[in-house]
């Protein structure tokens, strides 16, 4: 039997885990990565480790916590001890543009994109693209900083009127926008790279969602504060991605994860996002019928990693 490490830097999306693996009576900790330091010269401690790296960790100030993660999972690997989504994981997690690499690479279809910094070329790489634009930072989260325009020119004129529309440095992801048959997406949940569940995502009221209780807090920041309206769980979902998707998360090392998709007016599904800093919507679970279940997210994630710690048997599990 080994103790959990939940390596992570979001204090506000960590209290739903925490209580999922309290209820299973697992032997856990936490591991903030807000601030601290990684001894690189030193054996890590034995242990099941939970890599919840955010790509937004810069909108709560810990700009450099993915860049201190990345050191401790290198060397969590270079000592052979188990991580859940792993270095290459969160590399993902923090670049758009990698994303869109490893998605091709599964043969997904996924929307033109081109990675771009500074005014000039981010006005070049949209008139490459026809039609409507998404401009999006390439390490983001939660949809911030996600501007739609109609056209590269509009595009364009937005650039040289707003001084501080993109930051030099700031590398960005230009993106043809893809008009869905309905403003929502599907976002499919696979905890220990098997299949969970899809959530259907209302995404009339713009792009800040995040299918996190935590959201709910300020509904300036993500309005998900109708969490029954905008997330509902998806028990009958099927779908060809899926097959795909699973053997997505199996070559670049993540076992947890949510990957969204669109599909447009034509019919054709579209992948554009994955995340695997995963959180799941408390009342759209209950809505379900499924929250306190092994079907609910934060459940199946805590029998996950009991289960690769040596502290959860399959006999316990389903006792409980």
């Amino acid at each position: 039997m080994k103790p959990i490490f939940v390596i992570h830097e979001n204090e506000e999306w960590y209290p739903p885990l925490a209580e999922a693996l309290e209820s299973r009576g697992l032997d856990y900790r936490e591991l903030h990565m807000g601030s601290g330091m990684v001894d690189l010269s030193a054996t890590p401690a034995d242990g099941v480790y939970y890599n919840r790296m955010s790509a937004s960790s810069w909108t709560r100030e810990h700009a450099a916590a993915p860049q201190l993660t990345v050191a401790l999972l290198e060397n969590l690997e270079l000592h052979g001890r188990r991580v859940v989504n792993s270095s290459r994981a969160l590399d993902l997690e923090i670049s758009k543009a990698r994303q869109c690499a490893a998605m091709a690479r599964a043969g997904l279809r996924f929307p033109r994109s081109l990675l771009a910094v500074g005014r000039d070329d981010i006005a070049a790489a949209a008139r490459t693209i026809a039609g409507p634009i998404i401009l999006k930072p390439d390490c983001g989260g939660k949809g911030i900083g996600v501007q739609l325009f109609s056209s590269a020119d509009v595009l364009d004129a937005h650039l040289k009127s707003v001084d501080d529309a993109v930051a030099p440095d700031t590398p960005m992801l230009v993106q043809a926008y893809i008009e869905p048959a309905e403003p929502v997406i599907i976002r499919n949940e696979f905890v220990g790279g098997e299949y969970l569940y899809s959530v259907r995502v209302d995404t009339s009221e713009g792009f800040e969602l995040c299918p996190a209780d935590a959201c709910e807090i300020d509904d300036s920041a993500c309005p998900a504060e109708a969490a029954a309206n905008k997330f509902q769980i998806l028990t009958d979902f099927g779908h060809p991605n899926l097959a795909p998707y699973k053997r997505l998360l199996r070559d670049q090392g993540i076992e947890i994860a949510g990957i969204e998709m669109i599909t447009d007016s034509n019919g054709d599904v579209w992948t554009y996002d994955i995340n695997i800093n995963t959180n799941y919507n408390g009342q759209a679970e209950e809505e379900c019928g499924i929250a306190g279940t092994e079907k609910a997210g934060m459940m199946a994630v805590s029998g996950f990693l009991g289960h690769l710690s040596g502290q959860l048997l399959p006999s316990q599990e389903a006792a409980e």
